[in-house]
C-alpha cells in the first residue's frame, strides 16, 4: 500500500512540475494589478552634467536628458550580463544589467495583453497575436522596452530579483551613455513612447527601481512544491523495504 501511494506521490509531482514549469509566467488578470499601472510615464527635460561611473575597470560616461518615471507590468525580460548576450560582451557594455519589457494604461486595464504573446531578444521587446480584434485594441504607445543602466550593488540585486508578472516602479533618466575602452561605443535612447522598431527602447540610469506587486499568479509556487514533493517521494521510495 505505501509502496503504491509513493509511487502515485511521485507521479503527480513530476506531473505537476511539468504543467506549473509551463505556466510560470502567466500573466495575472487585470482585477489583479495595482491602481498604479493606469498612469502613463512621466518625464521632465533636465540639463544636468555627465555623470562618470567605473565599471569593471571600464569608465562610462551618461549623459541624464529626461528624469523619467515609469510604472509597469513586465510582460518580459532579458539579461544583459548572461554568457549568452554575445554582442553585449563584445561592446564592453557592463552598464547595461537587465531589459525589461513592460506595459501599462489601457493595455493593462483592458486584459488585451491576456490574447497576447510577448518575448525578449538581445535588444527588443517582441509581441505577436492571432486575434486581431486583440491586435486593433492593443495600444503600441504602451509598452515600452527598457534598457536599465546601474553600477549600484543595491539596485542590481532588486533588478536580479524581478520576475515576468511583477508589477514594477522605475525612477532615474533616459539617458545616452559611452566608454572608449578599445573602441567608441555610444548608444542613445528613445524620447517618446509612440516610435517603434531600432532606436525606440528607452535606456534609463536608475535612481531606484522597485516591485511594488509580485506576480499574484501561483504556478511558480506550486512548481516549487512539487520540487519539494518529488524529492520526499524519492527519499521514501528508497527507504522503504524493498518489495519484490
Amino acid at each position: 500500500m505505501l509502496h503504491t501511494l509513493v509511487r502515485w506521490l511521485l507521479i503527480g509531482s513530476v506531473a505537476l512540475f511539468i504543467f506549473s514549469f509551463w505556466h510560470r509566467n502567466d500573466l495575472p488578470q487585470p482585477a489583479q494589478l495595482p491602481p498604479q499601472l493606469l498612469q502613463a510615464p512621466i518625464q521632465t527635460q533636465v540639463s544636468l552634467p555627465v555623470i562618470n561611473k567605473e565599471v569593471e575597470g571600464i569608465s562610462y560616461h551618461i549623459q541624464p536628458l529626461y528624469q523619467y518615471e515609469l510604472y509597469g507590468l513586465v510582460v518580459s525580460q532579458h539579461d544583459a550580463t548572461s554568457w549568452q548576450d554575445y554582442l553585449h560582451q563584445q561592446w564592453n557594455d557592463k552598464l547595461n544589467i537587465r531589459d525589461v519589457c513592460v506595459l501599462w494604461g489601457n493595455n493593462a486595464v483592458s486584459g488585451v495583453y491576456q490574447e497576447i504573446e510577448f518575448w525578449s531578444g538581445d535588444f527588443m521587446c517582441n509581441f505577436s497575436t492571432r486575434s486581431t480584434p486583440a491586435f486593433q485594441a492593443f495600444d503600441q504607445t504602451a509598452i515600452s522596452n527598457n534598457h536599465l543602466l546601474t553600477a549600484s550593488p543595491e539596485l542590481m540585486k532588486k533588478i536580479a530579483s524581478i520576475k515576468i508578472g511583477d508589477s514594477i516602479h522605475v525612477r532615474g533618466y533616459l539617458a545616452s551613455y559611452s566608454h572608449n575602452q578599445g573602441f567608441a561605443f555610444q548608444r542613445g535612447t528613445s524620447t517618446t513612447r509612440s516610435d517603434t522598431g531600432n532606436g525606440a527602447c528607452e535606456t534609463i540610469y536608475l535612481e531606484d527601481v522597485d516591485i511594488i506587486q509580485r506576480s499574484p499568479v501561483p504556478y511558480r509556487l506550486l512548481m516549487w512544491l512539487a520540487v519539494v514533493a518529488c524529492i520526499v517521494s524519492v527519499i521514501a521510495w528508497m527507504v522503504l523495504p524493498f518489495k519484490p
